[in-house]
């Protein structure tokens, strides 16, 4: 049995911003987008810092397991968390939220399956087609009050900490990442996306061109968030899995940009 991993990635700086502060990882097995904080010292380093240590602990080609996914995050934490000094204006904090799928093999269960990972609030989508699922829960100020039935999805699109963020690398000594799996298995399409994606753009919107722009759907998700307004960065990994005997071998991933933004996102204090 043979897997086929396409990537289309793409990040833009947005109408609004002057630095991208996203960063993202797109080879197999790791595809992840990490999203500086702003607001604070070297938020744009922070994420760069947080998917090249990831790249250099899950090496591209192989097929890490999830505790080997769980202490390179770790490490990624620490690296990020040695960018934070004192200077002239005070503490200075590095932070990054790091989000995204790592193709992995569990020993236990003696068999291949993506592994979601999550800190922070950019997100996770699995494409079925036809319907949009989020497969990660955003670590936000405005997430725990819709979790407690106080605002609406609505409200918290436009609620005034809606860049709060409660979790990220860098922010402590100590990180700790969520994590789901999920079976490889026939065709399967993740969405991965820093926040710059979301705010534009409705589940709606995201879903009608997955289906109408399948060659390069990045590209086209970030044009249109950045036409809708793009206030933010905007990084957009698409990864397609088709897993059988007639898979093809692997395709090439498309070029990326590696750059840095600048974000708003706060860490919640």
């Amino acid at each position: 049995m043979t897997s086929l991993v396409g990537v289309s990635s793409r990040s833009d700086t947005g109408a609004v911003r002057h630095v991208n502060e996203d960063s993202m990882l797109a080879e197999d097995p790791v595809f992840v987008v990490a999203d500086g904080m702003g607001g604070h010292a070297r938020g744009d380093l922070a994420s760069r810092t947080a998917v090249e240590s990831l790249a250099r602990t899950l090496s591209s080609g192989t097929v890490p397991t999830p505790d080997e996914v769980i202490a390179a995050v770790d490490e990624a934490n620490a690296a990020v968390r040695a960018l934070s000094s004192a200077d002239e204006s005070g503490a200075a904090v590095a932070g990054t939220t790091l989000t995204g799928v790592v193709r992995v093999r569990v020993p236990e269960r003696a068999s291949e399956e993506w592994m979601v990972v999550n800190v922070g609030d950019s997100r996770v989508y699995e494409w079925d087609g036809r319907d949009l699922r989020q497969l990660t829960v955003d670590h936000s100020a405005v997430q725990e009050l819709v979790d407690a039935g106080l605002i609406t999805e609505e409200q918290a699109a436009v609620h005034p900490e809606r860049n709060v963020i409660t979790r990220a690398l860098g922010a402590e000594d100590f990180v700790d990442t969520d994590s789901t799996f999920l079976p490889v298995s026939g065709r399967q399409v993740f969405l991965i996306c820093s926040d710059g994606l979301t705010r534009e753009l409705s589940n709606a919107r995201i879903g009608a061109i997955l289906a109408e722009h399948p060659d390069d759907p990045a590209q086209t998700l970030v044009d249109a968030a950045v036409e809708a307004g793009g206030h933010d960065n905007v990084t957009v990994i698409v990864v397609e899995s088709e897993t059988g005997e007639d898979a093809r071998t692997p395709a090439d991933t498309l070029d990326r940009p590696t750059g840095r933004a600048f974000d708003d996102t706060q860490p919640r204090e």
